[in-house]
C-alpha cells in the first residue's frame, strides 16, 4: 500500500506492508503526475515504519522513482523507519541513486515524535541523526 499526500513544505509519502513491482509502478506514474504541478524546491516525508523490504524489481522502481523526485525539485527527504533491515535496504538505494546526502533516517522505535523531527530536517535543515 502506497499514499501520496500534499502538505505544505513538499510530499508526504506513506509505504506499507508488502509492495510488489506493479503497485510500484503505480506509485511512480502517480507520483509523477502530482510532481507536474510542483513548483521549485521541495522536502519529502517518507513514512515506512510499517514497509516490508522490497524485492528487487520493485527496488528498481523506487530507484526510479526516487531520481524523478531529485530531477524535479526534491531538496531534502526524512524516511522514517522501524526495521533495521528495511533501513540498510533503502540507504543503499539512496546511495545508488544519489540522493544519500539529502536524505536522513529517522527510526520510528526511538522517537515518538519522528514527524517533528522530519519536518525540522525538511524545512530547516535539522539534522535528526546528529541529536
Amino acid at each position: 500500500m502506497y499514499q501520496i499526500e500534499k502538505k505544505p513544505w513538499g510530499l508526504k509519502l506513506t509505504f506499507a506492508d508488502f509492495i510488489q513491482k506493479n503497485e510500484m509502478e503505480k506509485w511512480v506514474q502517480e507520483a509523477e503526475q502530482t510532481l507536474k504541478d510542483q513548483k521549485g524546491s521541495f522536502g519529502v516525508l517518507v513514512d515506512m515504519r510499517t514497509l516490508k523490504p522490497l524485492p528487487k524489481d520493485a527496488q528498481e522502481k523506487m530507484e526510479e522513482g526516487q531520481r524523478m523526485f531529485k530531477e524535479k525539485g526534491m531538496s531534502r527527504s526524512a524516511v522514517v523507519l522501524s526495521s533495521a533491515l528495511t533501513t540498510m535496504q533503502f540507504k543503499r538505494i539512496a546511495h545508488e541513486t544519489g540522493i544519500s546526502q539529502w536524505e536522513r533516517y529517522i527510526d520510528a522505535s526511538a522517537t515518538s515524535d519522528w514527524e517533528g523531527a522530519s519536518v525540522a530536517w525538511i524545512q530547516g535543515g535539522v539534522d535528526p541523526e546528529k541529536k
